[in-house]
């Protein structure tokens, strides 16, 4: 299957794949291993013991999503292939009707029907699963299922956003651990949210709010718990 795309232009769906897995990692990464590590410092564990919990948290973490993100992709490129293979079969079978489908497709867009007729016959000519994966599917180049991509981005994303709090509990005294995670853990949220939203081209306030609010509750959730559970235990 081929696809249209202009040599010189460069747009910003051509990161969506990539760059929804690399964010959503990275923001799980710092948010899930610093709520974990607030929430064991709030017990008042051990300097030694909220270290440990961290990275396991990590490791856990970075598999969890490698695996949910293959196995999430792969049901999508599974969808994408059978409908695929469905539209191949009906070309083969019915082109003529399968002209006239992608035909009434750009009249619905607001061509002559007329002009219709003739762009959905030089499309078919040229590429005639890939104008209907295109037009009828909504399945292009730019977000193509790719399951070893998107999970190998999101382990690694993870595992470079959880070892900014492991970073800080090293380099921090344990009086006053939780605060200190919780701080710069939204700093870091922040600073991600922004540079996410650089590459979309999105608000970039819009973007530190939105994580640092999500995070701050997360954490704050998950002190509670182990305030509450370090004094019960």
């Amino acid at each position: 299957m081929s696809l249209f795309k202009s040599q010189g232009e460069q747009h910003r769906t051509d990161r969506i794949g990539w760059l929804r897995a690399a964010v959503l990692g990275a923001n799980d990464g710092i948010l899930s291993t610093a709520s974990l590590i607030v929430g064991v410092a709030a017990a008042h564990a051990s300097h030694g013991s909220v270290l440990v919990a961290g990275v396991a948290g990590l490791v856990a973490g970075a598999m969890s999503m490698a695996a949910g993100e293959y196995v999430s992709v792969s049901s999508q490129a599974d969808t994408e292939r059978a409908d695929l293979a469905r539209e191949r079969k009906e070309l083969e079978e019915d082109s003529e009707g399968e002209h006239k489908e992608l035909a009434e497709i750009y009249v619905g867009r607001g061509l002559d029907p007329q002009l219709a007729q003739q762009v959905a016959a030089q499309l078919m000519v040229h590429d005639a699963l890939g104008a209907h994966a295109r037009d009828e599917l909504g399945i292009s180049s730019n977000f193509t299922a790719r399951p070893v991509q998107a999970a190998l981005a999101s382990a690694a994303t993870f595992c470079i956003g959880g070892a900014m709090p492991l970073l800080m509990v090293l380099i921090s005294p344990q009086k006053g651990l939780a605060p200190i995670i919780f701080g710069t853990t939204l700093f870091f949220l922040a600073g991600l949210g922004m540079l996410g939203a650089m590459a979309g081209g999105a608000s970039r306030a819009r973007a530190a709010i939105r994580v640092t609010f999500w995070g701050a509750l997360a954490m704050g959730l998950t002190a509670l718990v182990g305030a509450l559970f370090g004094t019960i235990v």
